[in-house]
């Protein structure tokens, strides 16, 4: 694996990891943390060192390790291969079903976060940064 194959796939699963924690918020209210995850692999004999856990979900290191994969997997009840980014891997049918929900929560913390930052803004301006947000966030590729 070339360094720039190593920094690609240690930035997908980056991508896959900080999708599923959004799947777990959405449906939980809470986004996981990493002593929670830490304590789900500890039961499974797997130790999560919270430096691997920081390079694994910034994409900084790309981690091979089967085992935090398949404790990852189970945490998440994901396939490992989709962790894996395995290109025969489908986005899990949950993970697929949340999207929507998941994105339409971030325009909606963005939208309030305009509308507060921006302060005392005409409603034809926060309509017009409202409709480019919901455009945006449509076209946002699923993964």
């Amino acid at each position: 694996m070339t360094e720039d194959d190593s920094q690609a796939a240690a930035e997908g699963l980056a991508k896959r990891l900080r999708l599923l924690m959004d799947v777990v918020e959405a449906e939980s209210g809470t986004e996981p943390t990493y002593s929670q995850i830490a304590d789900f692999l500890k039961d499974r004999d797997v130790n999560l060192s919270r430096s691997r856990w920081t390079y694994m979900v910034n994409g900084h290191r790309y981690v091979q390790d089967p085992a935090v994969f398949d404790g990852l997997a189970a945490y998440f009840d994901v396939d490992a291969e989709f962790l894996t980014g395995d290109d025969n891997a489908a986005t899990p049918e949950k993970v697929s079903a949340q999207l929507d929900l998941v994105r339409a929560m971030r325009a909606a913390k963005v939208k309030s976060y305009a509308a507060r930052t921006l302060g005392d803004i005409s409603p034809k301006a926060l309509h017009a940064i409202t409709k480019f947000l919901d455009e945006e966030m449509t076209h946002m590729p699923e993964h």
